[in-house]
């Protein structure tokens, strides 16, 4: 058996890409923990930045879907907070048919987020930018 292939330097090799892929994911750490919000609007001066970090992300969108509505509502809401995301919006489907858009606001005293407006029919929006959206349409 040649040196390469002992049980030994396997256990090696291995123990040695496991410390490497857990300093990679602390290096790299993902605050949002590997979530992908439904819409992400970046701020202009960091389109062209790579990697993608939360602080160049200005507003998350989440459409709820059934069976995710906890996640939705509550958990994600948290980690865009966390992650010091300025603006969340969450768009759910309403009996009417006409989604309804709840708006949350990041608090930086606190950290936490703090429900803003909630739009029916259309959204006109003043902030994170001025936006009007016709949701029945």
């Amino acid at each position: 058996m040649g040196l390469g292939h002992s049980p030994l330097n396997r256990r090696r090799h291995a123990t040695a890409t496991t410390l490497a892929r857990r300093a990679r994911r602390q290096q790299d750490h993902d605050p949002l923990d590997g979530r992908r919000p439904d819409v992400i609007v970046y701020r202009a001066e960091t389109i062209d930045l790579t990697p993608t970090r939360p602080e160049h992300v200005l507003l998350v969108v989440e459409i709820v879907s059934p069976g995710s509505e906890t996640t939705d509502r509550i958990v994600k809401v948290e980690q865009y907070a966390t992650a010091g995301i300025p603006f969340h919006w969450r768009v759910e489907h309403a009996a009417t048919g006409v989604p309804i858009v709840h708006t949350d606001v990041l608090d930086p005293s606190s950290g936490a987020c703090r429900q803003g407006e909630m739009f029916t029919g259309a959204i006109k929006a003043t902030a994170p930018f001025p936006v009007a959206v016709d949701l029945g349409a």
